[in-house]
């Protein structure tokens, strides 16, 4: 039996030697998928079919499986992210102080669903299960800046500084 030859990277980007660094770190493991999927997802923003069938070919596991993980996990898209992104705190504290409505506001403001970018690529609007900032209830984070005791106004505010930029 002849030793495994992983398959060439997709493209020179340098981005692919860091995922490629990930697989050989761990041996081109099976076990690696969910490490490796995170690797491209932070090299590249998201995940694209055929990124998701390179790690798959790479560490020797079905497309199908690749795919399972990166579509179960919340963490993974499948579309690329917005040139800002604002995530709202869906956690059970935020919730109570009206991370809902926050929500609802944003939805109506951008014209979309949150898990969704604006037409021109501008603004992602995302929601997390909990950004562990509960004291700070709603908790808002502005292209990773974590806002606390977030109001309706502030967030549409920063929502509309992005807009005209």
């Amino acid at each position: 039996m002849q030793p495994f030859t992983p398959p060439p990277l997709p493209s020179d980007d340098k981005r692919w030697k860091i995922v490629n660094g990930t697989m050989r770190k761990n041996g081109f493991a099976r076990s690696a998928l969910i490490e490796t999927l995170h690797t491209v997802q932070s090299s590249f923003g998201y995940l694209d079919n055929d990124a998701i069938r390179f790690v798959a070919l790479s560490l020797r596991v079905p497309f199908s499986q690749a795919y399972g993980v990166v579509t179960f996990y919340h963490y993974f898209s499948l579309k690329p992210p917005g040139k800002h992104t604002v995530t709202i705190c869906a956690g059970t504290a935020c919730y109570i102080k009206g991370s809902d409505k926050l929500v609802a506001a944003a939805q109506e403001r951008l014209g979309i669903l949150q898990g969704q970018t604006t037409k021109d690529g501008n603004i992602s609007l995302m929601t997390a299960r909990c950004v562990g900032a509960c004291s700070r209830a709603p908790v808002m984070l502005a292209d990773g800046e974590v806002a606390g005791e977030v109001t309706g106004e502030q967030m549409l505010a920063q929502l509309e500084r992005w807009t005209v930029e």
